[in-house]
């Protein structure tokens, strides 16, 4: 064997065993035709929803310590929620938070009809508000029970304000109150509400991620000890601290409820996480919601609610893991960073599976999306077990981008779930992920420290040319990802979506909030597809008038199977859909629908009959369901 040979072969055997064990790793794919002939039943219509304001920057003002890592602080911050604010009885009125001038809006649907008024800004007047604080999402919650939409906004640099509607479509109609008295210095990124303890009122998470009091967007804040990143890529627990406040709403109209502070029942692990969503999602069939915490830098939390009205009580559980399950595919274990979380229901299924969204970049911190399979029933769960299972690779939606904002839903009306992902992190031109896996695997003794971070300034590219997928699922069970037949992979730097039906022709359409660029509405144009019901489901307010029954469940009985869905429209990332309930009949013109719900007196259901298009019921406090 000559001498030459006998040196190459080492490095021969080394590529061939490379390659051998890289193939499996590799994600099946399917055939351009194949692709064309799964999306035939999509269709969407892009419609521009903003243009750049007048002295649109594309970077935040940063305290002087974070001067070197701007680009990084200002990855986030666009929103988007969709309500029916005029009562038409459609998806037709967004909020938009656009970080290009830091601006929350409340603004008609494009081609959502009825009464149009002007554009109009939701602006703390009369409240504490500076150059130091910018808005970071926005969530419909009718706060006081008068039977309209208020708006919660939260922010960096302070607590949420409360928007109280008080009739009319103009900036006087939105009345600003502080949540908490006296204001407090919070960095939030995350905000969902539900009836956490059962009394009939909802209650509102707060997900904190930069410390307390840290002046992040304070340009003269140059000795602020209180800022610090994280302090490990795989178990910060070094952030803000996550909040639970309950409400009693007072019974007056156009009035802030009374508020309870319950954050010390959130267990340790949960509260000084660095929290980017909030999942809620009544998983052990008690009525009331249980919680997924996903988070930035460390494992996510399921939280059991084992909550009595005013005494709230959570256990935190975790799933086991065995010899061929890594410890980051472990549901509480996972090392993984939790961007999103979204539930899912399949035909027959008493439990959803959990979705959550990552960093799934090719050659860079490349993780992957969780997907949690139900393995069991609720009663595992009620005895402290997780009858879930991590089934991501199986179901082809392991890998997708630098993830955020994840929605399921059935955008062809076919009784079954597509799904979508809003991905990328900074657009720019020079790529900087060789310095950003450096400062992955460094010590996590010094990941706190801003200075030793390397340089993400103007220009910097992190992800930022992805698109955000569409995932469909075809015959044999696998998802595929069809934006770019479909012609909607755009490369946007996305942070949230809201599902509703805008122009009420019983299809979801899609306001994509994007980051320091325009958003989008995508109009669903699907030809050819099934009727549905697209239901409101409300409840009476203490101040009079129907508010939307947050938390409600129905189960619709098909020839196929029982579709089932629950009404938590702020669960996501920076995304929050209407609330409605959307549910494909193919081939029926008339169903049999169960509604289960919890009030102050206990778990009701009802059966009611759907049709197909829009239709309100009532769930009245005597445990019956009005059509309306």
């Amino acid at each position: 064997m000559p001498v030459s040979f006998r040196r190459t072969l080492p490095a021969l055997v080394s590529i061939i065993l490379c390659i051998a064990i890289a193939i499996p790793t590799v994600r099946p794919g399917i055939g351009e035709a194949e692709k064309r002939d799964m999306s035939r039943s999509f269709s969407f219509s892009p419609v521009t929803v903003n243009s750049a304001p007048e002295g649109a920057r594309s970077e935040r003002a940063v305290a002087p310590g974070l001067e070197h890592i701007r680009s990084w602080i200002s990855a986030v911050g666009a929103a988007t929620a969709l309500a029916d604010l005029r009562g038409t009885g459609r998806s037709g009125d967004i909020c938009l938070v656009d970080p290009r001038d830091d601006s929350v809006t409340i603004r008609p649907a494009p081609r959502s009809g009825g009464t149009q008024y002007a554009a109009f800004e939701l602006r703390p007047e009369g409240l504490p508000y500076d150059r130091t604080m910018a808005p970071m999402g926005c969530v419909p919650m009718d706060a006081d029970e008068d039977g309209d939409q208020d708006m919660l906004v939260y922010y960096w640099g302070r607590s949420p304000v409360l928007f109280l509607n008080e009739g009319t479509m103009r900036p006087a109609g939105f009345r600003a109150v502080d949540l908490v008295e006296p204001m407090e210095t919070w960095n939030s990124t995350a905000l969902n509400v539900g009836d956490v303890d059962g009394d009939g009122h909802l209650d509102i998470m707060v997900g904190n991620y930069f410390p307390d009091d840290a002046r992040v967007l304070d340009p003269d804040a140059t000795s602020d000890s209180r800022m610090a990143m994280q302090d490990s890529m795989g178990k910060g627990r070094n952030a803000g601290t996550n909040r639970l406040l309950l409400t009693r709403p007072t019974g007056e109209p156009d009035t802030k409820p009374e508020l309870r502070d319950v954050s010390d029942s959130l267990p340790a692990e949960s509260a000084d996480a660095w929290t980017l969503s909030f999942g809620l999602q009544n998983l052990g069939r008690s009525g009331i919601p249980d919680v997924y915490v996903a988070n930035d830098f460390g494992p996510d939390q399921l939280l059991v609610n084992r909550s009595a009205p005013g005494n709230v009580r959570f256990e935190s559980v975790r799933g086991d893991r065995d010899l061929t399950t890594p410890r980051s595919e472990v549901l509480g274990h996972d090392s993984f960073k939790g961007m999103g979380v979204a539930f899912s229901y399949e035909t027959d299924g008493r439990l959803p599976r959990i979705l959550v969204s990552n960093i799934t970049s090719p050659y860079a911190l490349h993780e992957s999306n969780l997907a949690f399979v139900p393995t069991g029933d609720a009663d595992r769960l009620r005895r402290g077990e997780v009858p879930f299972d991590e089934r991501s690779e199986e179901l082809g939606i392991s890998r997708s981008g630098w993830a955020w904002d994840i929605k399921a839903g059935d955008f062809d009306n076919s009784g079954g779930d597509e799904i979508i992902q809003a991905t990328g992190f900074v657009k720019g031109e020079h790529k900087r992920w060789a310095e950003l896996q450096e400062l992955a695997m460094a010590n996590d003794e010094l990941l706190r420290y801003p200075e030793v971070w390397p340089e993400f300034t103007k220009g910097t590219e992190l992800s930022g040319h992805e698109h955000n997928p569409f995932w469909v699922r075809s015959a044999d069970g696998t998802y595929h990802d069809l934006a770019g037949t479909l012609g909607i992979a755009q490369p946007e730097v996305t942070r949230g979506f809201s599902l509703g039906d805008v122009n009420g022709d019983e299809l979801l359409d899609v306001v994509v909030a994007n980051q320091w660029e325009d958003s989008r509405l995508l109009v669903n144009t699907a030809r050819n597809a099934p009727p549905a019901a697209v239901v409101r489901l409300v409840r009476p307010g203490a101040a009079g008038g129907d508010r939307p029954a947050i938390g409600a469940e129905m189960t619709v009985r098909l020839p196929a199977g029982a579709e089932r869905d629950q009404l938590y429209p702020a669960n996501g990332h920076a995304g929050v859909s209407d609330s409605i309930l959307h549910f494909g009949l193919p081939g029926e013109e008339s169903v049999t629908a169960e509604v289960t719900w919890r009030d102050e007196s206990g778990v009701h259901s009802d059966l009611v009959r759907l049709t197909a298009g829009q239709q309100t019921f009532r769930l009245t406090e005597k445990g019956s369901v009005d059509r309306l």
